[in-house]
């Protein structure tokens, strides 16, 4: 009986727990979609980890890559107009039309821009739900690549830490990082789009590396915003919580960016071994398409694209085609 009644204790004080962090959300968030408990959200975002980490690869793994030009442009250039709208929105609700960018403390009023803002907030939560397929384009078409510890951490902690920021305080400069993610998204999807539409448009895609160039910046930028509240005499924003976990988020994103970079554009280990073989000994002319149409080689320099897969391979001779060779 003792060990069920301390189990009973336990249990009835980690629900006591979970009840008073729930009391203290924002009533107006009451309404939204995953916004009633963080159950549902997590349950999904559970079944993203299980789904790109073993279901998806098995299910794949005895299969040929899906094709997904038209639903991949489909999919990127609707993100680039639901992020364009996100920020216009931030700027609407706030950010271009009352804050000082400094020490902004959040709206929990019923005006119009108190609500815009908690709707713009919440879009933006939601948009990051929308980006976990992603991941799943990337199980479906085989590039497991891809599939990296920074991409799946990023997506997965996101929006479950986005979640309690939008329950707590959809606004204020807690907003400033995700009005400035979304402006990389404008860019970051809209690239994604141009290398779905197919060969003819990668000679647009040389900017690639300056993606990740970008993100860093991103993240310089938010960790230099919230900054300044360590050196403010006063700054009534309401939930201080937050601003040391985004500025925990912004440096420590920042290093896990900055690795990818190193890895990839000075080390050179995004590049398929035969490609990097290629480049070291100089000796790629023209252009080379190697492992199903997603890296490219030119002059001896290899540059990573996130393309089309369509499993030919190249040479200046001819080309060879399910084990046959086709003279040009």
């Amino acid at each position: 009986m003792t060990s069920v009644k301390m189990l009973e204790t336990v249990k009835d004080r980690v629900l006591e727990v979970y009840d008073s962090l729930l009391a203290g959300r924002d009533p107006r968030m009451k309404g939204y979609l995953l916004m009633e408990s963080p159950v549902n959200m997590t349950a999904i975002l559970l079944a993203y980890l299980f789904f790109a980490l073993y279901a998806g690869p098995r299910f794949m793994a005895n299969r040929k890559p899906f094709q997904l030009k038209e639903a991949m442009i489909i999919y990127n250039l609707s993100l680039v107009g639901l992020s364009v709208y996100i920020v216009y929105e931030f700027l609407m609700s706030g950010w271009a039309t009352g804050y000082t960018w400094r020490c902004d403390p959040c709206d929990y009023s019923n005006s119009p821009q108190g609500l815009r803002m908690t709707r713009v907030s919440w879009l933006f939560l939601f948009s990051k739900f929308i980006e976990l397929m992603d991941t799943v384009f990337f199980v479906l078409r085989k590039k497991h690549s891809q599939i990296t510890f920074l991409h799946i951490f990023h997506h997965s902690f996101m929006p479950w830490t986005w979640w309690w920021g939008v329950s707590y305080a959809p606004g204020g400069m807690g907003s400033f990082h995700a009005m400035i993610n979304s402006c990389v998204h404008v860019i970051m999807y809209f690239y994604y789009g141009l290398s779905a539409a197919g060969p003819r448009f990668q000679k647009f895609l040389w900017w690639k590396k300056y993606m990740t160039a970008i993100q860093l910046t991103q993240f310089v930028l938010v960790s230099l915003h919230v900054t300044q509240w360590y050196f403010m005499e006063s700054c009534d924003y309401q939930v201080p919580l937050f601003i040391h976990l985004i500025w925990v988020y912004g440096t420590f994103f920042f290093v896990l960016f900055s690795n990818f970079w190193y890895q990839a554009y000075v080390r050179g280990k995004r590049l398929p071994k035969n490609t990097q073989q290629l480049t070291q000994n100089g000796t790629a002319n023209g252009s080379t398409t190697v492992a199903n149409g997603s890296s490219v080689v030119s002059n001896g320099h290899g540059v990573h694209e996130n393309g089309l897969s369509n499993g030919k391979k190249h040479h200046e001779n001819g080309s060879t085609l399910n084990g046959k060779m086709k003279k040009a």
